[in-house]
């Protein structure tokens, strides 16, 4: 074991992002790398994560551990949504913090700003406007992580830090054909479709609504470099109240347009109908990554590319 590096503790290692930040932290040499999986270790359980940080002597947390599911699963399990994510959050910052554990960085949601705030949005929108209603549980629990690292940084001194990604995708994702978000159900569907020889695939929504979107592993490196900046620069661009950095491209596109481009990385060659009696979801949600960029982090993966990186993944974990 390497003891010069720090211990990192990733939480949710086994998915989306966690995989992801696993991945970077790898390819950067680090080996100090510690991790549970859920069977190993319920986070919702205070006495259990009491005792991991009490045993595991931790020098940093990526906290990327969460109930997550697009609109059909928040509508669905609104009670989970808020209560777990709310737990989880409370039990690793609070023994975080309890163990000494100085750094830590929160991953969060675009859907913690309001439903139709100014675009592209920027970090001080938080709170100033009523939440889009499919999924405010998750939403309110991911405000109260970014303000339970605020509050620990006001009153204890601790370097907690969070990010805001706009929507993710890539190799690790849900594929669950009714709890996934928008990218992977529509792989999902149009890689059945093209199997079974489908000649219309449905798509819920208008397709008018617009959205960003950021490939995991892109993702990864930025919170990577957030982490690792010097506490006065990233201090330099926040506030104590409005700490949080949103992570994205900066650049959109409508739900039809992509719902075209996933078909055609997919190969699927028949119709595609959108159900405009099905909902939509926030209009428009695009991020605003001026601090982001003026920290010196940009996203290097097109979409297009992103969408076939992810693709061949899908394939490979589901042949």
């Amino acid at each position: 074991m390497n003891t010069t590096q720090p211990r990192i503790f990733v939480a949710g290692h086994r998915g989306l992002v966690g995989s992801a930040i696993i991945r970077v932290l790898a390819s950067q040499g680090h080996t100090n790398l510690v991790t549970r999986t859920h069977a190993e270790l319920e986070l919702t359980d205070q006495a259990q994560v009491r005792h991991f940080f009490e045993t595991e002597q931790v020098d940093q947390v990526y906290l990327a551990a969460a109930r997550v599911g697009g609109i059909h699963a928040n509508n669905t399990y609104p009670a989970e949504f808020i209560y777990d994510n709310m737990m989880v959050q409370a039990n690793v910052v609070h023994e975080a913090w309890r163990n000494g554990v100085q750094k830590l960085l929160f991953l969060g949601s675009s859907c913690i700003y309001p439903r139709l705030a100014e675009q592209p949005i920027r970090e001080e929108y938080l709170m100033s406007g009523m939440l889009e209603p499919t999924n405010e549980p998750y939403a309110m629990a991911k405000i109260a992580g970014i303000k339970l690292c605020e509050s620990y940084n006001r009153q204890y001194g601790t370097d907690y830090r969070s990010v805001m990604p706009t929507n993710l995708y890539g190799p690790g994702d849900n594929y669950h054909p009714e709890n996934s978000h928008v990218i992977p159900a529509l792989m999902r569907r149009f890689h059945e479709a093209k199997v079974k020889g489908v000649d219309e695939v449905v798509i819920w929504g208008s397709g008018t609504p617009m959205r960003e979107f950021l490939y995991v592993d892109d993702m990864a490196k930025a919170s990577v470099h957030v982490m690792n900046l010097e506490r006065a620069l990233y201090e330099g661009h926040t506030n104590p109240m409005h700490s949080h950095i949103n992570v994205g491209t900066g650049q959109d596109t409508t739900i039809r347009e992509l719902a075209q481009l996933v078909g055609r990385v997919v190969g699927y060659q028949g119709r595609i109908v959108f159900d405009a009696s099905k909902p939509d979801g926030t209009p428009r949600k695009l991020l605003d990554v001026s601090k982001l960029h003026a920290l010196g982090w940009r996203a290097q993966t097109p979409l297009e590319q992103g969408l076939g990186q992810a693709y061949r993944a899908f394939v490979t974990s589901f042949s």
